[in-house]
């Protein structure tokens, strides 16, 4: 896409080259196992420190400090010239990508704000604070073993276990400077209104005008204009006046005249995208300018059908938890996320479930243009309580509202397995609590399909998910040929002691998916695997084989999702080790996956 710069943080919302400073590298870090910083006002005198790599966590050898020990509080610092680099009219606003847990940030002793939450995108506008010459920035987060703050993956205790990992404290996304026009747009929402071939454009803008309120002449607004493209060509423009912040706007994308089908369509195997660009002017002055993108797709349920642009859709999913072997959860760098990308795709999938993280968002960027479905994962807490409500509700919409506008995310995943709400069985307060984020979901976004506790044990949900690690793919055959009706009236449990609903729910005819199954490892390789361990390759492939297509014989499931696309520390049940080397042929899961078999038709 035009808009894109290589390594820009935030690539459905660009700027001019000029106007962003990444500030990832090394910066000073010292731990507070005491926790005396803010007492000893570290914030305007910081301590000796050693230096670390942000945006890698001290527990990420590639940080260059790598200790896997729980330290609850760490303190960051730089120095960050301003005068070189923007006019004294710019909003000098700093981004975090992500940053775990509590982040409280000071900008030259003076303090700026703070923000609670591990996932979601957060910034904080210093124009006020930063003058000519160097700044300080002091950065204190807090991070502990609490299971009502969204962990994900993250262990809540001394070692890891089971399927939890070595925690990640503080930074670990991009941290970057951009420098906004005093009068901008803020934020952009593009829905694609597919049927109708157009583009519903919400954008909120920030600007000193005010319509009078006397009898005086009104002043002229400043204007905002969308224009989009399609690899070059002009599809269509659009100027509305700025009289107020928020506005809203349609752009037709059929009578156009650039293709005889009407519009461009994004989908796996020709994911088309078009450009977009918005300028905010006034009497021929651009006082701003956004570059983005979009792609024209639906996602609709259809009884038991799930449909991608009208056409029935068979979802070939892996999960995927984007662990790195020396960078933790953070991604080595741009390309590591293509490369997975690519094997992802050279294995047959079509798609990834990313697991209890939401990842980098030029992640989602390259699924946008390479044409991969993902399902987007809450992080999960794992106590059911009033603050574990809060901060789930919270950082979630933060998510959803921040992503929304990526064609290659389709499904929306708030809860995974009961997690964090364990007595969802028989419990109305909790039951309450994922039928109230299914419908706050479904009030920002009543486009995509939201699947309300992954795995089992469902409530509201559009889609119903089930997590069976049956080892035969005869079994798995009979098992879900034979007695589906009776696993989906809960008469009995389809992976031997968790049923298909809570109490009081039923199923209504919603689509059928296998979201988690498989998990094969290899004997000889520490760690573990679901099930018995295999032997050779030979025997892998085999067993592969025979539980994936006796889901795809089965009718009435219309996708699946295996386990997984990688090593994971103590988990070694990837198709892939954690440097990323295939341990079969993908040449032969690719023929698997794609084998014709069950409502295969994309």
């Amino acid at each position: 896409m035009k808009s894109y710069q290589h390594g820009y943080p935030r690539p459905q919302f660009v700027r001019e080259p000029n106007s962003w400073i990444n500030l990832n590298g090394p910066w000073d870090f010292v731990f507070d196992d005491r926790n005396e910083g803010i007492a000893g006002e570290w914030f305007r005198s910081f301590p000796d420190a050693r230096r670390i790599l942000v945006p890698f966590t001290y527990e990420a050898p590639q940080s260059g400090i790598g200790d896997p020990d729980r330290r609850e509080v760490v303190w960051y610092h730089r120095k960050l010239p301003v005068e070189t680099h923007t006019p004294t009219d710019k909003r000098v606003v700093l981004h975090f990508e992500g940053s775990d847990y509590r982040t409280e940030l000071w900008v030259n002793g003076d303090f700026a704000g703070a923000h609670d939450g591990a996932y979601a995108r957060f910034s904080f506008d210093i124009t006020r604070l930063v003058r000519d010459g160097e700044n300080d920035i002091t950065l204190r987060v807090e991070d502990s073993f609490d299971t009502d703050q969204p962990r994900g993956k993250q262990r809540w205790k001394d070692e890891s276990f089971g399927c939890w990992y070595i925690q990640t404290t503080g930074i670990w996304k991009t941290v970057w400077l951009e420098y906004v026009p005093p009068e901008h747009i803020a934020s952009v929402k593009m829905t694609p209104l597919f049927s109708e071939g157009k583009l519903k454009i919400e954008a909120d803008v920030r600007t000193g005008y005010s319509i009078p309120e006397g009898p005086e002449k009104s002043p002229a607004p400043p204007l905002l204009e969308a224009a989009i493209s399609f690899k070059g060509t002009p599809v269509t423009s659009m100027v509305i006046p700025v009289t107020k912040k928020h506005l809203e706007l349609t752009a037709d994308l059929v009578n156009t005249g650039i293709t005889e089908w009407g519009f461009f369509r994004w989908e796996p195997d020709n994911p088309q995208l078009y450009d977009i660009s918005f300028r905010l002017f006034q009497d021929e002055t651009t006082l701003d300018e956004v570059l983005s993108y979009f792609g024209m797709r639906e996602v609709r349920i259809d009884g038991s059908n799930i449909l991608l642009n009208g056409v029935p859709l068979y979802q070939r999913l892996i999960l995927d938890q984007g662990y790195w072997k020396a960078s933790r959860l953070t991604p080595p760098d741009e390309e590591a996320l293509i490369t997975d990308i690519d094997k992802v795709l050279a294995a047959g999938y079509n798609g990834v479930r990313k697991h209890q993280k939401i990842e980098d968002e030029r992640f989602l960027y390259w699924a946008d243009v390479k044409g991969l479905l993902v399902w987007s994962e809450m992080a999960a807490a794992y106590e059911y309580r009033d603050r574990a409500v809060s901060n789930v509700t919270r950082e979630w919409m933060e998510i959803v509202q921040q992503n929304y506008n990526h064609p290659s995310i389709i499904t929306w995943v708030p809860f995974n397995e009961s997690w964090g709400v364990p007595a969802i069985k028989t419990s109305r307060a909790q039951q309450c609590f994922t039928e109230a984020i299914y419908y706050l979901t479904k009030s920002y976004d009543p486009f995509r399909p939201v699947i309300t506790n992954d795995g089992w044990e469902h409530t509201v949900s559009d889609i119903i998910t089930l997590h069976d690690y049956e080892e035969r793919g005869e079994d798995f055959f009979e098992r879900y040929s034979g007695s589906l009706d009776a696993i989906l009236d809960n008469v009995i449990y389809h992976n031997r002691y968790k049923s298909a609903f809570a109490q009081d729910y039923g199923y209504r005819g919603q689509p059928l998916i296998i979201s988690e199954f498989g998990g094969i490892a290899f004997t000889g390789d520490p760690g573990w695997g679901y099930g018995n361990k295999v032997s050779t390759k030979e025997e892998f492939i085999k067993r592969f084989d025979a539980i994936t297509t006796a889901i795809k014989k089965i009718d009435r499931i219309c996708g699946y999702c295996y386990t997984q696309l990688t090593d994971v520390q103590q988990e070694i049940n990837g198709l892939m080790d954690m440097d990323r080397n295939f341990k079969v042929n993908p040449d032969i899961l690719k023929e698997i996956n794609q084998r014709l078999g069950g409502r295969l038709t994309r």
